[in-house]
């Protein structure tokens, strides 16, 4: 039998396998970029409010604004941790997926390794034997010639 109708089962399994595993790892790479952009608009955001200028003395409208203005940015950081914590999640799920449809790719891909080397096995075997009879029959000709 030709490689190509080895396995054909086996084959179609490795292909669909391997599109699960290379869109688990797209998946994988979109929820990393997604947390790395939220985890920069948080430092971001944690930045402005850093170098933000503390009141000192001057009108009370000024200080309500300034009060204002930190509140708002403390609520916007409370927001930008809550997302970076759940985009953390889906890249934790993301690799978890992917770590699966890798190892089960890399099984199909074992399994039929192991077939093709079995096979290779046995087909040289069958020529070990093929060549062991046609030396019998050589070295009887010789024999009987010899005689």
């Amino acid at each position: 039998m030709s490689t190509s109708t080895h396995d054909r089962g086996m084959r179609a399994v490795e292909r669909v396998r391997s599109v699960r595993e290379r869109d688990s790892r797209l998946g994988l790479q979109q929820a990393t970029a997604e947390r790395d952009r939220q985890q920069a608009r948080l430092d971001a955001l944690e930045q402005q409010l850093h170098d933000s200028s503390a009141w000192t003395s001057g009108e009370t409208w000024s200080y309500l604004a300034l009060r204002g203005s930190l509140l708002g940015l403390g609520e916007s950081i409370a927001r930008a941790e809550q997302e970076v914590a759940a985009a953390q999640r889906i890249a934790e799920s993301a690799a978890a997926h992917w770590g699966q449809d890798r190892t089960r790719l890399a099984a199909v891909e074992n399994l039929l390794a192991r077939r093709a080397e079995a096979r290779r096995t046995e087909r040289a075997r069958r020529e070990a034997r093929e060549l062991d009879d046609i030396s019998a029959q050589l070295w009887t000709r010789q024999q009987g010639a010899a005689r």
